[in-house]
């Protein structure tokens, strides 16, 4: 194969974020062919000690969202520290950071000040919230998830809310950081200039909850009949399971019922007949009581409890296969085991193996952007300040004999 260039080669990034919103959209960068330089306080991003499960290696917390990036250590706290960022940004077409609001300006790099630098540079930030009184809430995953309509909308009728274990509002807002900061790479193209990015949190969780608010907006006009739900108010319900979508869809129990031997089904007008043979009712594809969708949409329970009748009597492989085979759309609920052993997601690369110096291997997520053009090889995630010597005097310039200085005085 010839060699390839990537997407992103000869993008540079200065990546000033710490836990998991920004790292996980600056990793997105480094897969897309971007160098991402993670410049860390002589500390360390707090992840590399969080969740540790091997003694003094850096944490899966820390390598699964930090592969392809180089480290430098650089105490901004300090003048020379800070002379070094300035030399840094020059460099550099892209800077994220997500610190508390506030932060970078306090270190003396405000906006004005980086764009006077480097006025090419795109500047992201990712953050809590947007400004008002919520500007400085502070940011956390589940936070931004009850705070952006995830919450109130998740969950059973007579429940409390209930967060989701997908991070919408961490890497959900990377994703969301990655798509801003490409396109004002793309705009640079015309104008020649860097600008601006921001992107909350809050916002990021409530642009995935659009249809919740299509929903607020459709109660006026009565209940939502699409919803399992008996009762409704003036508020969007929790609805359990249900899609609320325009085709009704449950999780039903499989054989031998443990917690994730479920299958979710989803009940098409077309796949009823096949359907009602499949659970041994065929005489329900001509009662009118049940033939139609708008028969059907009153009784939704029962006719979920009808087919899970069937299902609780076989595994969830078999009830997936005669559901196939019928054209029924379905998905089996993968736990996170099923999921990191599963076959096709490691062809895919979606579930890869990555050495690493201390901790031997581990099992990461590999990119679910495919570029054809644009392959992407998932390497080891840096050491803390790996690449002190490649950056501060291969690529900087600085001489060999002050390195050993900046780390007696606390500035890497």
């Amino acid at each position: 194969m010839a060699s390839m260039t990537l997407a992103l080669d000869g993008v540079r990034v200065l990546d000033m974020t710490h836990v998991q919103s920004g790292p996980s959209a600056t990793q997105l960068l480094a897969w897309l062919g971007a160098d991402v330089v993670k410049v860390e306080a002589p500390g360390g991003d707090v992840t590399r000690r969080q969740l540790r499960d091997v003694p003094d290696a850096d944490s899966l917390y820390f390598t699964m969202l930090n592969c392809n990036k180089r480290s430098i250590t650089l105490n901004l706290k300090t003048e020379r520290g800070r002379e070094i960022l300035t030399a840094l940004v020059r460099g550099a077409d892209v800077l994220v950071e997500n610190f508390a609001p506030g932060a970078v300006d306090r270190m003396g790099f405000t906006w004005d000040r980086i764009r006077e630098i480097n006025p090419r540079i795109v500047y992201a930030s990712i953050k809590g919230f947007g400004d008002g009184p919520y500007t400085n809430f502070k940011a956390y995953e589940v936070v931004a998830q009850a705070m952006g309509g995830s919450m109130a909308t998740t969950g059973f009728e007579d429940g409390p809310p209930l967060a989701t274990g997908a991070q919408i509002g961490d890497s959900g807002t990377g994703v969301h950081a990655v798509a801003a900061i490409l396109a004002a790479l793309l705009q640079r193209e015309r104008t020649g200039r860097g600008q601006r990015v921001n992107v909350a949190m809050q916002h990021a969780v409530l642009n995935l909850c659009r249809v919740k608010l299509r929903d607020q907006q459709r109660l006026a006009h009565g209940p939502l009949a699409e919803y399992p739900n008996d009762d409704f108010t003036d508020d969007v319900p929790r609805s359990g399971n249900a899609s609320g979508g325009g085709q009704p869809g449950w999780a039903v129990r499989c054989a031998p019922g443990g917690p994730n031997d479920y299958v979710y089904v989803i009940v098409q007008p077309v796949g009823w007949t096949p359907l009602a043979a499949l659970i041994g009712r065929p005489e329900l594809a001509e009662d009118p009581e049940w033939a139609t969708p708008e028969a059907r949409l009153p009784k939704l329970a029962k006719m979920f409890q009808l087919i899970e009748e069937w299902t609780a009597t076989l595994p969830k492989w078999q009830v997936l296969e005669q559901l196939n085979r019928h054209n029924i759309p379905c998905g089996p609920i993968l736990s996170p085991k099923e999921i990191i052993e599963d076959r096709s997601l490691a062809d895919n690369d979606m579930i890869v193996e990555v050495a690493h110096p201390h901790r031997g291997t581990f099992t990461t997520v590999g990119n679910p952007l495919k570029l054809s053009d644009s392959p992407t090889t998932i390497t080891t995630p840096p050491l803390l300040g790996q690449h002190n010597e490649d950056i501060y005097i291969g690529e900087l310039g600085l001489s060999r004999s002050e390195l050993p200085q900046l780390k007696e005085q606390g500035v890497i």
